[in-house]
Formats: C-alpha cells, sequence, structure tokens
C-alpha cells in the first residue's frame, strides 16, 4: 500500500474519531498548559530563591572573610601572649585572654599520637574532645603541624594560619561558630580562637540569612505551601526526622534540609525525585495526595559557584489548577477541535505534494546504498525536503572523496606494514612482542635462530625463556616500564630452547595504547657471546703481559740476593769451614728472596676467599694492636678518629688486615724520626665507607708519583714495590678505590674507599 493511500486513510478515520480526540486532547491540552504554567512559577520562584540565596553567601562571604582576618589577628596577639609549652597555660588563663583579643572562646590542639585533641580550652565542653573524624578539618590540622599552607578548599588559608567556613559547633550543636587555627612551629600546640554567630551583631550588619528568603518568598507568592532546600547527598535517609535532621549529620554542608521545612512528606517519592534531578540537571514534577490533599511539587537543580549543588523544592497546591482547568475546559474543547479539522484538511491536501520529493529521496539512497554516487538528487522545493536533498547530494560527494581517500589510506598502510615488518624480520637482533600474562606475540628469525624456537610453537604461550634466578629480577623491570619509567639495556642470560643458556644484552620496552594503557612489551635481544669471549680474551693478554712484566722483576730482585748466597758458599768451600756470619747473612737473603716470591704470588694467584659483613673499625684496631709495639719503638702514635657510627663493609677480613698493614708500615717508616698517624673514617656518600690515613714523614717526589704502585717500584731500601700493588688488587676486589696524595717533607694522604654493607644472610659468600 502506497504511502497516499495510507495518509487517506489515517485522515479518514481521523475524521470519525473527531469529536472524541477533540475533548481529549483539549482535556490534556489545559491540563498541561496549566500544569505548565505553575511549573513555569515555580520555576521562576525556584530561580529567585537561588539567587537571593547566593547573594546571601557573597554577603556572609564577606563578613566571613572579615572575620576571618579578625580571627588572624587574634591567634597572634594570643601567640604573644601564651607561654610556647601547653603544660604552662591555664584554662583560665585563656578565658582572660579571649576577652581581651575580642573572641568569644580560645582553645589550644595538640598532637597526641594518630589523633590531635583539643587540651586546652576557655569553654569547658570542648576539652579532651578528638578531632580524628572532623574530615577536612583534621586534614587542615595536620597540614598546620607539618608547616605546609593548607590546602583545604574551604575558609581561608594564609602563612600559618587557616580559619574553616561557618559550621555547627560539635560540643554545643544548636551553636554556628567561626574558627581560626595558627601554628608558628614556635610552640607545641595550636592555637584556636572562635566567635559565636550570636556575637556578629558587632560587625553592624544584617545579612538576611537563607530562611528568611524562603518565607518571604512563600508570602509573595500565596499559592506556594512550602520550600525546601534539598542536600541530595544526605537526603532520604532511614533515620530523618520530618524536619530533615539526622543526628550524625547536624554540619551545614550534610544537613539534609539545608533551608527551609520538610513537613509535606511523602519520602520515597521524593527520594527518587532529588536524585533523578541532581543527576540530570533537569526539573522534576510530579503529583502525590498527602493526607487526603492533592499536591504538585516540583525539584529544580541549582548549582551554585560559592557552595555544593543543592535541590530546591516547591510544593504547590493542586486545587488551584484544578480551578482554573474547569474554566478554562469549555474554551479549550472548542479551539481544539476547530484546529483539528483545520489540519486534517490541509494535511489531506498536502499529501501527494509532499510524497514526490520523498520518492525520488528514496531512489538516489537506493542508488548510494549501491555504491553509485556520480547521479545528483534534483529537488526544487525550497523546505525541509530541498535542504534534505542538497545535504544528501553533499554526503554522497563527501562519501565518495572519503571512499577515494580510505582507499588510498588502506593501500598506504598496506605499504608501510610490509615495510616494517621486512625491517623488524631483517634485523640481526632478535625481536619479541609479549602480552601482560607473558604469552608471546610476535617474534622475528633472529628469534627463532639465537633462541631455537620457530614461531608457530611460541605464538600464543609463554616459553622458558627466563632463567628461574631472574625471574624476580625481570619482573621487578617490567613492574617499572609499568610505572612509565625508562630502563637502560641490561647484559644478562636467557635460555634457549634445548635449555643452554645464552649471553644476551636485552632492552625491553612498554607499548601503550592510544589512552596510555600499557598493552604489552616488546624486547631486543642481542648475543653478547662473541664479544663477550674477546673481552675475555683482552683480559686474559692483559694478565699475561702483567704476569711477565712481574716474572722479569721478580728474576731482577732475586738476581741480587742469589748472587749473594753464590759468593758466600764459594768463599766458605774455599775456606773450607762455615761461618756463622755468613750463614746468617745467607739466611737472611733467602728469607729476601721469599718475601717477593709470596708477594708475588698473592698478587699472581687468585685465592678462593669468604666475605662476610664485618666492622671496619674492628679490623683497624685489630691491626693497630698488632702494630702498637713497632710503632712505640720509633716515636710514633697513632690516633683514629670517626664521623660515623656505621661502619660495616662486606669484606675479606684478612685480606683487608694485610692492605692496612701495608699502608701502616709504609707511613710508618716514612717517618723515622717519630710522629703522628692519623687514621680516620667517614661516609663520603650513603653508599661507601671511607677510610683515610694521613702521615708526617718524608713525602713523595711529584715525578715519583706516576709510577706508585706498579711492580718493584719502591723508596725503600729493603721493599719490593709488590706491596701497594697488591693493596691496590685487593682494593678492586672488593669494588672499591684507593687515591694517594703526597707532598714532600710534609706527608703522605692514602684515602681509602669501600661498599658500605647491605643486609645479607649469615653465611658468608665464597667466590674465586
Amino acid at each position: 500500500m502506497s504511502m497516499k493511500k495510507k495518509l487517506s486513510l489515517t485522515m479518514a478515520g481521523s475524521l470519525c474519531l473527531i469529536l472524541l480526540l477533540n475533548i481529549i486532547l483539549s482535556l490534556y491540552t489545559t491540563q498541561a498548559s496549566l500544569r505548565r504554567e505553575s511549573e513555569r512559577k515555580m520555576l521562576l520562584a525556584a530561580r529567585q530563591v537561588a539567587a537571593s540565596i547566593e547573594q546571601s553567601q557573597e554577603s556572609a562571604g564577606m563578613v566571613e572573610r572579615q572575620i576571618g582576618e579578625l580571627l588572624h589577628v587574634a591567634a597572634k596577639l594570643a601567640a604573644k601572649e601564651l607561654d610556647p609549652d601547653i603544660q604552662n597555660i591555664t584554662n583560665e588563663q585563656l578565658a582572660k585572654l579571649s576577652e581581651q583579643v575580642g573572641v568569644t572562646h580560645i582553645a589550644l590542639l595538640v598532637r597526641t599520637g594518630d589523633d590531635i585533641i583539643i587540651a586546652k580550652s576557655s569553654e569547658p565542653a570542648e576539652l579532651g574532645l578528638s578531632t580524628k573524624d572532623w574530615g577536612y578539618w583534621f586534614k587542615a590540622f595536620k597540614q598546620l603541624f607539618e608547616e605546609e599552607r593548607v590546602t583545604i578548599p574551604y575558609g581561608t588559608a594564609a602563612d600559618h594560619f587557616w580559619t574553616g567556613p561557618f559550621e555547627y559547633s560539635n560540643s554545643t550543636p544548636n551553636v554556628i561558630d567561626k574558627w581560626g587555627y595558627y601554628y608558628d612551629a614556635r610552640r607545641n600546640y595550636i592555637i584556636d580562637p572562635y566567635i559565636r554567630t550570636d556575637s556578629l551583631h558587632q560587625i553592624g550588619t544584617h545579612i538576611p540569612s537563607p530562611e528568611e528568603v524562603l518565607d518571604k518568598t512563600k508570602e509573595i507568592n500565596g499559592e506556594i505551601l512550602e520550600i525546601s532546600c534539598i542536600n541530595p547527598q544526605t537526603f532520604s535517609g532511614v533515620r530523618m526526622s520530618g524536619q530533615g535532621y539526622v543526628h550524625d549529620k547536624t554540619k551545614l554542608h550534610n544537613r539534609p534540609i539545608r533551608y527551609g521545612t520538610y513537613t509535606y512528606i511523602d519520602l520515597d517519592n521524593d527520594k527518587q525525585a532529588v536524585e533523578k534531578s541532581a543527576k540530570n540537571g533537569d526539573n522534576v514534577v510530579y503529583v502525590t495526595r498527602i493526607d487526603g490533599k492533592k499536591l504538585l511539587k516540583s525539584f529544580i537543580p541549582v548549582y551554585s559557584s560559592s557552595q555544593a549543588s543543592y535541590v530546591i523544592s516547591i510544593v504547590m497546591d493542586y486545587a488551584e489548577i484544578s480551578k482554573v482547568l474547569q474554566k478554562q475546559l469549555v474554551s479549550y474543547t472548542s479551539i481544539s477541535a476547530l484546529l483539528l479539522i483545520l489540519f486534517v484538511f490541509i494535511s489531506y491536501k498536502q499529501a501527494g505534494y509532499i510524497i514526490r520529493p520523498i520518492d525520488a529521496i528514496l531512489v538516489k539512497v537506493k542508488n548510494v546504498a549501491q555504491g553509485r554516487f556520480d547521479t545528483p538528487l534534483v529537488i526544487n522545493s525550497k523546505d525541509e525536503l530541498g535542504l534534505l536533498a542538497a545535504k544528501i547530494n553533499t554526503m554522497t560527494g563527501n562519501l565518495s572523496s572519503y571512499t577515494d581517500q580510505l582507499k588510498q589510506a588502506v593501500e598506504e598502510n598496506r605499504s608501510v606494514k610490509e615495510h616494517l615488518e621486512s625491517v623488524i624480520q631483517q634485523t640481526a637482533d632478535a625481536i619479541h612482542t609479549t602480552d601482560l600474562e607473558g604469552n608471546i606475540i610476535q617474534v622475528n628469525k633472529a628469534f627463532e635462530k639465537l633462541y631455537g624456537w620457530s614461531s608457530h610453537e611460541v605464538i600464543g604461550k609463554r616459553i622458558n625463556l627466563i632463567p628461574d634466578h631472574l625471574a624476580g629480577e625481570v619482573r621487578a623491570r617490567l613492574d617499572a616500564l609499568m610505572r612509565g619509567e625508562q630502563l637502560p639495556a641490561v647484559e644478562t642470560v636467557r635460555m634457549k630452547k634445548d635449555g643452554t643458556p645464552v649471553e644476551v644484552s636485552i632492552s625491553t620496552s612498554a607499548v601503550r595504547d592510544p589512552g596510555g594503557k600499557v598493552v604489552s612489551f616488546i624486547s631486543i635481544s642481542r648475543d653478547m657471546t662473541e664479544r663477550n669471549r674477546m673481552d675475555e680474551l683482552l683480559r686474559q693478554s692483559e694478565k699475561l703481559t702483567t704476569v711477565g712484566q712481574l716474572a722479569a722483576g721478580v728474576a731482577h730482585e732475586i738476581r741480587n740476593p742469589l748472587t749473594t748466597l753464590r759468593g758466600f758458599l764459594q768463599l766458605q768451600e774455599y775456606n773450607n769451614r762455615v761461618d756463622l756470619k755468613h750463614n746468617q747473612i745467607m739466611l737472611s737473603e733467602l728469607e729476601r728472596i721469599n718475601l717477593i716470591v709470596s708477594e708475588f704470588l698473592i698478587l699472581a694467584k687468585p685465592q678462593a676467599v669468604h666475605f662476610r659483613n664485618k666492622n671496619v673499625r674492628d679490623i683497624l684496631e685489630d691491626v693497630l694492636s698488632l702494630l702498637s709495639s713497632q710503632a712505640n719503638l720509633h716515636g710514633i702514635e697513632f690516633v683514629m678518629a670517626s664521623q660515623t657510627a656505621e661502619t660495616d663493609v662486606h669484606c675479606e677480613e684478612n685480606q683487608l688486615k694485610q692492605v692496612f698493614i701495608n699502608l701502616l708500615k709504609n707511613a710508618m717508616e716514612a717517618m723515622p724520626e717519630g710522629g703522628v698517624i692519623h687514621i680516620e673514617l667517614f661516609r663520603p656518600d650513603p653508599d661507601h665507607i671511607g677510610i683515610r690515613i694521613t702521615d708526617e714523614g718524608v713525602g713523595i717526589p711529584e715525578h715519583q708519583m706516576e709510577k706508585v704502585g706498579e711492580p718493584f717500584f719502591t723508596n725503600k731500601e729493603n721493599g719490593t714495590g709488590l706491596g701497594l700493588m697488591v693493596s691496590q688488587r685487593i682494593v678492586e676486589g672488593h669494588k672499591g678505590s684507593l687515591q694517594i696524595e703526597s707532598a714532600v717533607n710534609k706527608g703522605t694522604r692514602v684515602t681509602l674507599t669501600l661498599p658500605a654493607a647491605r643486609p645479607e644472610p649469615g653465611e658468608g659468600q665464597q667466590r674465586e
């Protein structure tokens, strides 16, 4: 059936029901009009109330700022009069002081554990009150005690001072006070002067209260029975009384009924209306019957810049609407009937004219659906259908253009994707992507080659790539990436498919979606096996070079004592007798050879040692005890001082003793005339312990400083030149450093720095 026939049948049926529709339409039209008019009046009244309350609140805000400044001055005056220690202050003193500075009362707040209480007050009812449950007030007190500027959005903040908004008193709930809080860090309490609202007449300005505004509005609009300003956050609690009072919601900001009364109670429907109005920002109106009386209730949301949003409820007697409805029913019914007849007649005549352009539009839409955009739609009318036709032509042109652009973009994206995939597949570094659960999303050919898995074996699965002992470290790195940190590449070990380890350098980054949320991780692995092998060969080469240098030095150093031994042996053989004096000299030369070889072995041969947490002060004291006799013989005094109490290091005790013995013996031998050797313990930074040894000896010439620490270099008559080199090797094995500073005839200072100990299990860690 065509649309024209449907319109004709619809109009014919409408003509048959015109009278009935006329009556019903008139009734509902009149009723809706009257109700809209009532709603308009209630909306207008609500806006007037909201504007008046806003103006009242702004005026109150000016007064509140004046009172805040008064409280600030009063707090500073009180601070000058009060002892910094609260124990020296009495409640009677506060009562007198409150009169002097012009406030109602003064209280003092102190910290007790996790709470802040009122310890002293000129108002006895406040003593011992806890503020822990006072919400943002308690937060403001803590910020004052922490010497921070209060960041609470309520009240007014200044340096060392904050004043809260007008609020009901906790000690006297039926009165409203204005408090100020002052803390200057020179006392152990917060000074809290406050003014009661019944004293505000001293300011000399009368500000209409919201209650007065509501009463005036009801007086002007006689049909309004009740006006209530409702707090949507706390309204309709099960413990709410008829006047909107709840015993634990007595503060101005959380009372269910902020202003006005609530006597026409329909709690369930009112709750739904308040929630809907506050949520959608629309006016909500409904009709109800309370105590046999039909009422019209309207709920209008109000958004204020100076206070939290609220809902104004206006109750109007529906009898006023019923009276007007009865008077207007006959006239509205007649007018509605005439308008309806005229509308049907004109619509019938226009049906054929309207349908013709619609048919053309349907044909065009069909062509567009089939992808044909070339033929334009031609409609000459300048009404909405003509405008629709123009928009369809514009839409068709845009669709054609967008379709071409989309095809081009798809082709470009395909090319870019193929290029990127080619780059990823051809790179020499292994690349794999995992989701947040560790499942493999994508790998390249280098990954397959390095780790031994093919892509179809790992996609969508978790593989045993990470050794068990490194799982915690990897988890920590992923957590850091989740927090947004950028991590450098790390050299570590990963497992191949066959279970063999491989040394790699891994760089891991987080992949984020357009919203910034981490959705996966991409890791790039580089095989470090060959590079590490080359590094080891270089180290071996350096070691062989050093050993060769040491061997040459040892041979040179041993040759002299061997020559002495050979000469004495030949002399004894020639004389054919043993000379005890010669034997002593030969034993001394043999001891010298043994000393050279022993120090060479310590330097060249790796030794198994046990590292434990030890107090370096105790190790030094042991060494000083060992050397004290020798020092006394040479007139040398040891003076040890410490700038830190924490002197534990992770070390091998005997090796450190050897270092300290070598350094202290060098210092003693550099002081043939005696003197003082200073030993100082200090912390250059939180992660290291420093030991500084300073002597008053002959010093080292500047041209010899570069050779200090080289094998067999010494300026002592009986030195081997290996002691300091051994000491440096031990210090490096402890991940520390050794620095030497010297001036001729002034002395030498050796600074030894070792990593501070960290808590570890009781057993020593053995290493080669």
